[in-house]
């Protein structure tokens, strides 16, 4: 028993030996740090801190030729569904007709059948030639009746006396049956369909055999020769033109810049379009070994303007996602203005120079930290 207890004196009392140890040995190190930093060198300079470098280019008011760009879609001048204009069974489809054939003008596509129209045209033929008997008989007639008249001295008591209401009569029939005619003559004529313009056919709709009624539809023609374009520009890009702009010549460019041709301006303004409020102007092109578009793409209409005064051209980059660009004064201090965008063309921006007294030295690569009057070390670099 009395072991037991000594034994468990000693571990109390061990205990408590490498409790005061671990005291110790946290004070000693807390001692060494504090006297390390108390002998840390600290030495002291009149440097300030580096100024940012901000690259800059130096830019000169002048004048520029304006121009106004938007995209327009290239539409064909004639686009036609060609429907039948008589009823018939189709008896011929010509090999023009198949969809993606290129046409040319007058070119036969379909035949119908055409004999019961010939039996038309022969009947009317034969009804003017009976109304030509009518109105040669009501003219002898008339002839007649009023020569006897003359012969005894009497003055006819009125027209019908004279068959003159034959007559008349017997010339309207005659204008009649020759509209008649014309008419059977016609219909004999639509019974071959032929294209009314150069085009590609884009779709067909009837067979060889079928049987057509007036209006069916029977293909779609699209021009490929001479295409339309409308353009719609606001007040501001109005009033760049320069007009009067009827007859001038536009530049025309895919959607990724590569030239395509150009186009003449038809007409332009005139109203404003009830929905966008802008300004509409109508070109025309016409195909050629210099132009290259095709019905229903995308280009862009380069339209030229007036020359404008005291302007600068800037990159695009240059303007921050608020609308403002940085300058560089005299002072190397930057300096904040939001430009008057006058247009944009590609990747350069044209502005009125703003006002104030300054060297213009744009700075190219805004970045977020930029404050006005902040001092920085100018780095000028080359570049339109």
């Amino acid at each position: 028993m009395s072991d037991q207890t000594g034994q468990r004196n000693n571990a109390s009392k061990w205990r408590w030996v490498w409790i005061l140890l671990a005291i110790g040995t946290l004070v000693a190190v807390g001692g060494f740090l504090a006297a390390i930093e108390d002998t840390a060198d600290v030495s002291a300079t009149d440097a300030g801190p580096a100024l940012q470098l901000v690259s800059f280019r130096a830019l000169e008011a002048g004048d520029v030729n304006a121009s106004v760009e938007a995209l327009s879609e290239v539409r064909p001048r004639w686009s036609a569904e060609i429907r039948a204009a008589v009823s018939g069974r189709v008896i011929e489809v010509s090999e023009a007709a198949l969809s993606g054939q290129h046409v040319t003008a007058e070119t036969t596509l379909f035949q119908i059948e055409r004999t019961q129209y010939e039996t038309a045209v022969a009947a009317s033929e034969l009804a003017l030639q009976e109304a030509r008997l009518a109105l040669l008989r009501a003219q002898n007639k008339t002839t007649i009746t009023r020569r006897q008249f003359e012969r005894d001295g009497i003055q006819p008591p009125n027209e019908l006396a004279l068959h003159l209401p034959e007559l008349r009569i017997a010339e309207g029939g005659i204008a009649s049956a020759e509209a008649q005619l014309a008419a059977a003559r016609q219909q004999l004529e639509d019974t071959t369909v032929i294209a009314p313009f150069s085009g590609i056919v884009t779709e067909r709709m009837i067979s060889l055999g079928q049987t057509v009624s007036p209006s069916e539809p029977m293909v779609t023609l699209v021009d490929d020769t001479r295409f339309e374009l409308t353009v719609e520009v606001s007040r501001t890009d109005w009033d760049l033109l320069d007009h009067p702009i009827a007859g001038q010549i536009a530049v025309l460019e895919s959607t990724s810049g590569t030239p395509l041709g150009t186009a003449i301006i038809r007409e332009g303004g005139g109203f404003l379009d009830p929905t966008t409020r802008q300004y509409r102007i109508f070109l025309e092109v016409s195909r050629s070994e210099n132009t290259s578009v095709l019905s229903g793409g995308f280009v862009r209409v380069i339209l030229r303007g007036r020359t404008v005064e005291d302007t600068l051209t800037i990159p695009s980059t240059a303007l921050t996602r608020t609308g403002h660009v940085w300058f560089i004064d005299p002072d190397d201090q930057l300096v904040r203005q939001t430009p008057d965008i006058i247009f944009r063309r590609a990747d350069r921006i044209v502005i009125r120079v703003p006002q104030g007294e300054m060297t213009w030295r744009l700075a190219t690569t805004p970045l977020g930290f930029f404050l006005p009057g902040q001092q920085v070390a100018p780095h000028m670099v080359e570049g339109n």
